[in-house]
């Protein structure tokens, strides 16, 4: 299904911009928590334990926010998230200012987490009941998409209202900006005709389903290791300042291969694509450990990202034909999933690079994918369980 004709459905235009605002804050809360925290109170350790406990909320929160989307739908849960979120996040900069318990900023940044609203979820679910079942790869791609550009575009935001002021105002500018965003998200669902209700089902009816979460378990593990050594091969080569280019990188290849992936037809299961995509991703990503030259490496990550991206749509699909009843809170799982991986991959790599190097973060993470491939094999069979 072209692009143009995706768009073109009543209401789904403005849904991606709306959802690309309320998605801001996914990469700018914990950093933003980080600097806020540390910048009020002077202890690095409770800065990270505030970035923890959101992440650790998001992950706790995205399976029980889509459960209750199967059966209630998506606008009671992304009104309150929204409301959740935001508050949540501007009482902990006044909290930090203010010099509150230690205790109060870790248990806002874990309300924080648990309140993201779950905006990419909704999108595959209620553009995915709009669309034929061939049709769901350019959703998904597009879903990616929106998502990899508000990642990208949001920290550029934070660090210019930094620049200019400060970062707790940065924190709570981008916050209201979410949180506006998400509210217009809402508006303009109600505008496309979203669906009220759901049908309820169970999301590991099918045991494949448990197999598809340790392969985007294995693939989090990826995205985590990787997180970890951009940034320590930047600062061995003794250009710390290169991480954001590279960052960048990995970035601008998940936008291209997420907007190639979903503008063609595609012949193969997605079982077998997603084995392929692993397989690849993990063949890119290797050579990273021995590529010399900083030119060279953003092409590896801006490749990396191109097959990156697709996996992660494919697993998407997947989800439809293992948990046909309950897609919001199998969605929610494999961000769960995701995160837990990206956590994961991010303290086994670090390990691996104090005792190796640098570049063993990146043999982690191939060997991450490559694992991941090998367990969806699998998936190509039609057995249920």
């Amino acid at each position: 299904m072209p692009y143009r004709d995706l768009l073109g459905l009543p209401g789904v235009g403005a849904q991606a911009v709306c959802g690309f605002l309320s998605q801001l804050t996914q990469q700018v809360a914990p950093v933003g928590m980080v600097l806020v925290v540390q910048d009020a109170t002077g202890s690095l350790a409770l800065a990270g334990t505030c970035a923890a406990a959101f992440s650790v909320g998001a992950g706790m929160g995205r399976p029980v926010q889509g459960r209750l989307m199967d059966r209630r739908g998506p606008r009671v849960v992304l009104a309150a998230t929204a409301f959740l979120h935001v508050v949540a996040l501007i009482v902990l900069v006044a909290a930090a200012a203010d010099g509150w318990p230690v205790w109060t900023s870790v248990v806002l940044a874990w309300v924080a987490g648990a309140g993201l609203p779950p905006i990419s979820v909704s999108m595959r679910v209620e553009w995915g009941r709009r669309v034929s079942d061939g049709a769901r790869t350019a959703v998904y791609s597009l879903v990616y998409l929106v998502q990899e550009l508000a990642m990208l575009i949001g920290p550029l935001l934070f660090g210019l209202v930094i620049a200019g002021a400060s970062s707790s105002l940065a924190l709570g500018v981008v916050a209201v900006a979410a949180g506006a965003g998400t509210l217009a998200f809402l508006r303009a669902l109600r505008a496309g005709g979203a669906a009220s209700v759901r049908e309820g089902g169970r999301v590991f009816e099918d045991r494949r389903m448990l197999v598809l979460l340790a392969v985007v378990l294995l693939l989090g593990g990826t995205m985590g290791a990787l997180q970890v050594g951009v940034p320590a091969l930047s600062a061995a080569r003794g250009v710390p300042a290169a991480t954001g280019v590279l960052v960048a990188a990995l970035s601008l290849g998940g936008i291209a291969g997420a907007a190639g992936y979903g503008a063609r037809t595609w012949a193969s299961s997605p079982a077998a694509r997603l084995v392929g995509a692993m397989l690849a991703l993990g063949v890119v990503l290797a050579p990273l450990a021995v590529v010399g030259a900083l030119p060279v490496f953003w092409v590896v990550l801006f490749a990396g990202g191109m097959v990156l991206n697709p996996a992660l749509t494919t697993s998407s699909l997947l989800v439809d034909r293992f948990a046909p009843g309950a897609q919001g809170e199998a969605f929610g799982w494999l961000s769960t999933a995701l995160g837990m991986g990206a956590a994961a991959g991010s303290g086994v790599a670090g390990v691996a690079g104090q005792w190796f190097g640098p570049p063993a973060p990146f043999l982690v993470g191939a060997a991450s994918t490559l694992l991941g491939a090998l367990l969806a094999v699998p998936l190509l069979g039609r057995r249920r369980g």
